[in-house]
Order: C-alpha cells, then structure tokens, then sequence
C-alpha cells in the first residue's frame, strides 16, 4: 500500500485548502482511510477519518464543522476539504490507512501512512 499527500501549502487565516491523498491499488475501498497531522513541537494528531463505505465519518473536535474528509472510490483518492483556517492548523498532514474503524483516532489502528504535506496557516 503506497499513499501520496499532496495540496498543502501556505493559506491566509480563513481561508480554504483541500488536501488529497492518492492511494495505491484499491487501498482506499478496502481500508479505513484517516488524515493526521503533527506540529512542530507536537505529538501527532488525529483529524478525520472515513469508513470504507463512506457511510460514518469522525473529526476532532478542533476541526468540526470546518473540515470534511471525503473520497472517491473509482480514483482511489481521500480528501481533506479545510475551511475557515486557523493559525493553529499548521502542521504536517498525513493520510493513513487502517483496517478497522472501531478506534479510528488512534495512531495505532492504521497499518500504512503518506509521507505528509505541509500547511501552513498565515495571519
């Protein structure tokens, strides 16, 4: 299983940015697909995780009602709509892949991780 983050960058506070996650093969039907992300000096975080038959979602509570984790099955891709930006949404983004959606915010429920992407949230 291979995942690639993409579409971080640098953003104004409030403003919006989608992330994207390619995944190898059919990883992204057959796996519990999640996004986390780690500021410096930081442990890493849970954001957002989607079952695999799209049917339950799951945010932390920092970014509910801001952000939406979504897929498309056929394209084999996760992503991370942020909305209303804040500064304490910098961090490195990393989509990960799990098997079961019993403790999606855990770090340790996901087997495969991307090599995460940047944002940065500027006021």
């Amino acid at each position: 299983v291979q995942l690639q983050a993409s579409g971080g960058g640098l953003v104004q506070t409030g403003g919006p940015l989608r992330l994207s996650c390619a995944a190898s093969d059919r990883t992204v039907s057959n796996y519990i697909m999640a996004w986390f992300r780690q500021a410096p000096g930081k442990e890493r975080e849970f954001v957002a995780a989607i079952s695999r038959g799209n049917t339950r979602s799951t945010y932390a509570d920092s970014v509910k009602g801001r952000f939406t984790i979504s897929k498309d099955n056929p394209e084999n891709t996760v992503y991370l709509q942020m909305n209303s930006l804040k500064s304490e949404d910098t961090a490195v983004y990393y989509c990960a892949a799990g098997p079961t959606y019993r403790q999606a915010t855990l770090i340790s429920s996901y087997d495969y991780w991307g090599q995460g992407t940047q944002v940065t949230v500027s006021s």
